[in-house]
């Protein structure tokens, strides 16, 4: 979902944490190169949960299913059409037809998707970087509730 404040944008993103064999799936887009977790927006009505098990059906045409909630990030960033803040919520998913032992072809043009170690982030390039800082944490222990919101206020 994206809302207009004041002439500036608010996104609510959903995305995907799957990890197998110690890597962690992430998707890159091809035209601009950032790196971020596979998901998208959050549609008007819709659930986060379910936005995500729909985001990655689309993005990989493969039937996947939303686990345990993880956390929040929110960021502040200058998009091309101007100021935005993202609020992103983050889910463990699972999805069988996976295979860390190679990179899963894109159902979309625009995308690319590739297994990286999860103990190496740092140098994935992924976005928002505070994910870097919070996802392994998030998912070694989830049972523990504190810190769940990491963002650009912090």
């Amino acid at each position: 979902m994206t809302k207009k404040a004041a002439g500036r944008v608010i996104e609510i993103v959903a995305r995907g944490v799957c990890v197998k064999a110690g890597k962690i799936l992430l998707c890159r887009n091809r035209k601009h190169g950032n790196v971020y977790l596979p998901g998208g927006h959050v549609d008007w009505g819709e659930e986060s949960r379910h936005a995500v098990a729909r985001e990655w059906q689309e993005e990989l045409d493969l039937p996947c299913r939303t686990g345990r909630f993880l956390g929040v990030i929110e960021q502040g960033y200058e998009a091309r059409s101007g100021p935005t803040s993202e609020i992103s919520l983050i889910f463990e998913v699972h999805c069988p037809a996976l295979s860390a032992t190679r990179n899963p072809p894109s159902a979309e043009d625009h995308l690319a998707f590739e297994w990286v170690p999860l103990n190496n982030l740092e140098s994935s390039g992924l976005l928002p970087a505070a994910l870097v800082e919070c996802l392994p944490s998030w998912w070694a222990d989830p049972a523990a509730a504190a810190k769940r919101w990491c963002g650009w206020l912090d």
